[in-house]
């Protein structure tokens, strides 16, 4: 059963967009988000002439963080913890917004330093990836930040105190072509690039890591050119030629042409040109050519800090095992059950590995099955298999590529009534290869086994050792009492283990 401990609202109010998490935090530091809104109030717009907030931009975010606090109302919110960044930081009206925030909204805004934002988007990553050498690049409306990491520690940072908004606001009304405004943009970055010394002593096998609205648009459309089969944007990897192809895209055609562009959020085609400037540029300073996307930044920094208080001093250490364990909890899986199957199932994949000779990296696609391998059973326990390989794909699992994420799919979808579904695989085979079926039907039934021999949810199967002798598999099995029916359970896939494994399949 799931205890959850409260449900508590983040609100986050950048120079463009305002956006509002509703979150649930349960036990053991796990949480997961139950609702969101996002507008585009843009704050911070028009700033650039004066340093001031304008009437017109305050006036709707008032209105915006007034519709945040409606829903906070209705669903009971007690903690919302609300921040503002870039332009409310520099602004010279920021007391009297804040106050006039408190008195019509009843939200107390906490406006972040430059280093409290950089280490929210840092944390936000390094608990949700499993890359260890990081350079985040950020863009915000009104501030890029720029966070390397190594070994999992943060280095340096830098916070450039523009954004896509002050980007597009200062070169416009220059009579410049859309092309030019690019170059003047890209210029103007190399240029600031230039002054952090830093990034010169930078790991050269570092990857890139995009935060933040624009890149979450540059994901979907490029999903939607390649017919992408995966709508999870978290880990989704953009190469140098997709990017470029967007980019040269957006700036061929004028506001009302970008608008038609599919994936892209109408609130930010004017911008958006700016933003792409920005990483071309950085892209081609720093002589990298991909990156990867990250769906986690300030907001999931500020969760992590508080459902989990231990990642203030240091990041989760294994961010696929903590991710698990949270829709492990959320689906309300048995969690001893789920435990003996993951141990059953790592065992199983040694002894075998004479036989699959699969590189141990494949154990990550195990185990992402193994866990949660019974989530389906939180929809319906007839055909549970099936509807746990979708929860599988749709979970947003961190740590984990999409296409391993594909493959743990259909490893727990994988059941002795059916084999794997030409059609459904041929959705995935950007992703996968036909090579790879042969990994999903092995995996597929080493968990299958690993299930049975708990059949009694009692953990009595301790441990397992495997024989291959000639044209059979021994697996003798140790045991605390009487494990008749989990060896029994696990013999009536003996002829599915003949078929895969090519070998007879004797447990004692």
């Amino acid at each position: 059963m799931v205890i959850k401990l409260e449900r508590i609202a983040i609100i986050d109010l950048g120079s463009n967009t305002a956006r509002l998490l509703l979150v649930d935090v349960l036990e053991n530091g796990h949480f997961q988000i139950v609702d969101q809104l996002k507008e585009s109030p843009r704050i911070g717009e028009g700033m650039e002439r004066d340093g001031f907030l304008k009437p017109a931009r305050i006036q709707e975010t008032i209105k915006t963080l007034k519709m945040f606090r409606k829903l906070c109302d209705v669903n009971g919110i007690e903690r919302i913890i609300a921040v503002a960044t870039a332009a409310v930081r520099r602004a010279k009206n920021q007391r009297s917004f804040l106050d006039e925030v408190s008195a019509t909204c009843g939200i107390k805004l906490r406006v972040l330093t430059a280093e409290e934002e950089a280490i929210y988007v840092y944390r936000g990553v390094i608990n949700t990836m499993d890359i260890p050498k990081g350079l985040i690049l950020e863009i915000g409306g009104g501030s890029t930040k720029i966070v390397y990491y190594n070994r999992r520690n943060l280095l340096n940072y830098e916070t450039l105190p523009f954004g896509a908004i002050t980007l597009t606001e200062l070169f416009a009304g220059d009579g410049l072509t859309l092309e030019e405004h690019a170059e003047k943009v890209e210029e103007f970055i190399v240029e600031q690039l230039s002054k952090i010394e830093w990034l010169k002593d930078v790991d050269p096998e570092v990857q890139m890591i995009g935060v933040g609205g624009s890149f979450r648009n540059l994901c979907r459309m490029t999903k939607i050119m390649k017919k992408y089969p995966l709508k999870t944007i978290h880990n989704y990897v953009v190469n140098d030629q997709d990017f470029n192809h967007v980019y040269s895209l957006l700036k061929s055609l004028n506001l009302d042409g970008k608008k038609k562009i599919k994936g892209l959020s109408s609130d930010r085609a004017d911008i958006l040109p700016a933003a792409f400037a920005v990483i071309s540029a950085f892209k081609k300073y720093m002589n990298l050519d991909k990156m990867v996307i990250s769906g986690s930044g300030l907001r999931t920094g500020i969760i992590y800090n508080y459902a989990v208080p231990t990642t203030l001093d240091k990041p989760i250490s294994d961010v696929l095992t903590f991710s698990l364990n949270s829709l492990v909890d959320f689906h309300a899986c048995d969690q001893k059950h789920t435990e003996q199957v993951v141990n059953l199932s790592v065992q199983l994949f040694k002894q075998l590995r004479v036989l699959h000779k699969f590189p141990r990296q494949y154990l990550k696609i195990l185990k992402v099955a193994a866990y949660l391998h019974e989530s389906g059973k939180s929809v319906s326990f007839y055909n549970y298999e099936k509807h746990s390989g979708y929860i599988i794909l749709n979970s947003n699992v961190c740590g984990i590529s999409h296409k391993d994420l594909v493959m743990a799919s259909f490893v727990a979808a994988n059941t002795a009534i059916e084999d794997i579904n030409p059609f459904d695989w041929a959705r995935y085979r950007d992703l996968v290869c036909d090579e790879d079926v042969d990994a999903v039907r092995k995996m597929g039934t080493i968990l299958r086994i690993a299930d049975c021999l708990d059949r009694s949810l009692s953990s009595v199967v301790r441990g397992i050792n495997c024989d291959i002798l000639g044209d059979s598999v021994i697996m003798k099995t140790e045991v605390d009492g009487d494990a008749s029916l989990e060896i029994n359970s696990a013999l009536e896939i003996g002829s599915d283990f003949r078929k895969i494994f090519k070998k007879n399949l004797e447990i004692l």
